[in-house]
């Protein structure tokens, strides 16, 4: 899936580490930090609970509970998918 470029600017970190988003369409983001340095930012919508449908809200504190009990299936070997992803 090739994305188009929308913007392109330099920036630089703050006295605090920060970096300032000029434009961001999103008020949260995902982030991956790269061993080369590069930086990943996905933005994220976040929701109310309240605008989650009653099942889904069951299911996801069922598997909160099932986490803590540590009933859990095995790990997934996802090493076989690495170098097939197509990076930006």
């Amino acid at each position: 899936m090739t994305m188009a470029l929308v913007k392109e600017y330099d920036t630089h970190l703050d006295s605090k580490n920060r970096i300032t988003l000029r434009g961001a369409t999103a008020g949260y983001y995902a982030v991956q930090v790269f061993d080369s340095g590069t930086v990943l930012l996905e933005p994220r919508v976040l929701t109310h609970p309240a605008n989650l449908p009653p099942k889904t809200l069951r299911m996801m504190d069922k598997a909160v509970g099932n986490f803590k009990k540590r009933k859990v299936s095995p790990a997934i070997d996802l090493q076989k998918y690495l170098g097939k992803a197509a990076r930006p």
